[in-house]
């Protein structure tokens, strides 16, 4: 027999492991499975499959991932860091990772964070608990069970947001068998806000009044600067590298936007601040595999490969239209790697 906790004590006890958010929702299904079925029919999922196999369905229920699950306690871990945002960095020469992964892969830190409160809760409730850690890497629509606990509301750039302390947030799951009041959902603050929309580079965000799907707002992969930089394998489409800037993993562009990130705190966690900010798009255009990895070893870059990673590198000096990028560039012009020697090919003809 488990001994009861409020949701009160709950939300203490992930405060006290390190978490600047915290709430509680019931593990049922959420109300956003169908929409998100909507979501992967259209295609917007792009290539990435992992979200439209059979991982698919598993979304639809956190007691597809633990049966015994009756709560689902959500977290969430500040990331912000004092370092400027992408809307107001305008160096050519200095290639732009977002900022989620400056600093060590977050799912380390959230990962440890919610086994520590995993272990409180085991000793305080006694032998018949059951829990499951999930960090982003787990089938489960995060962010919806985000916002039925009371951390935020989803964005039109489909973000969690929390009125006094803005998106830049890592989430993560403990899913229990513990039966826990759940907190309620805040109401969306959007409004008639259309900064992310107006600022995407790509249109990746299509809002209200032109989503297929019906409702509210969408984003399509398939046009996102974080799809190009980070999921898609091969060439990026021709018409979209323009858009992509001086970006090479990732993109902030739709949060350093927003205006409720105005008065963003900034995180107390060293492991998120940055390695290496801003590295010069020439440095990055030499390094070698090995150097890669040493270079971005434990942080979420290795995510995008080698290969991915310098085909970036590439369309972020054609961005740049510098003449001293031509040296570099006919280098990788030359790679065996058939998708860096495209679009290198395609930057020098950028190039004045």
């Amino acid at each position: 027999m488990t001994a009861a906790l409020d949701t009160g004590t709950v939300c203490g006890l992930a405060r006290a492991c390190g978490f600047e958010l915290a709430g509680v929702a019931a593990a049922v299904p959420s109300t956003d499975s169908a929409r998100y079925r909507d979501w992967v029919a259209a295609g917007f999922a792009g290539e990435m499959r992992y979200l439209t196999d059979r991982r698919a369905s598993v979304r639809d229920d956190p007691r597809n991932l633990l049966p015994s699950a009756r709560s689902v306690i959500c977290v969430g871990k500040l990331y912000h860091t004092p370092w400027p945002y992408s809307t107001h960095f305008d160096d050519r020469e200095r290639a732009w990772i977002s900022r989620y992964a400056w600093g060590v892969d977050y799912h380390d830190v959230v990962r440890e964070g919610l086994a520590q409160l995993d272990g409180v809760l085991r000793r305080r409730t006694g032998p018949g608990y059951e829990s499951k850690i999930c960090v982003d890497t787990a089938p489960l629509l995060e962010r919806s069970y985000a916002r039925m606990a009371g951390l935020g509301w989803i964005g039109k750039n489909t973000c969690l947001i929390n009125q006094p302390l803005g998106s830049w947030f890592f989430l993560g799951e403990l899913l229990v068998s513990l039966e826990i009041a759940p907190d309620a959902p805040p109401p969306d603050r959007c409004g008639t806000c259309t900064r992310c929309i107006d600022a995407c580079p790509t249109a990746a965000i299509v809002p209200a009044g032109r989503d297929p799907l019906g409702g509210g707002f969408v984003i399509d992969s398939r046009l996102c600067i974080s799809y190009f930089t980070i999921e898609l394998r091969g060439s990026i489409p021709e018409e979209q590298r323009g858009g992509t800037g001086s970006h090479v993993f990732g993109c902030d562009i739709c949060q350093d936007v927003c205006p409720w990130n105005r008065r963003a705190p900034v995180t107390a966690e060293p492991a998120f601040a940055p390695r290496d900010f801003a590295p010069p798009l020439e440095r990055l255009a030499a390094v070698t595999e090995p150097e890669f990895r040493s270079m971005f070893q434990g942080t979420p870059v290795t995510r995008a490969r080698y290969a991915g990673f310098l085909r970036n590198v590439a369309v972020a000096m054609g961005n740049a239209g510098l003449e001293k990028f031509r040296e570099p560039l006919e280098r990788l012009a030359a790679s065996q790697d058939p998708a860096v020697a495209e679009h290198a090919r395609w930057a020098l003809k950028q190039l004045p």
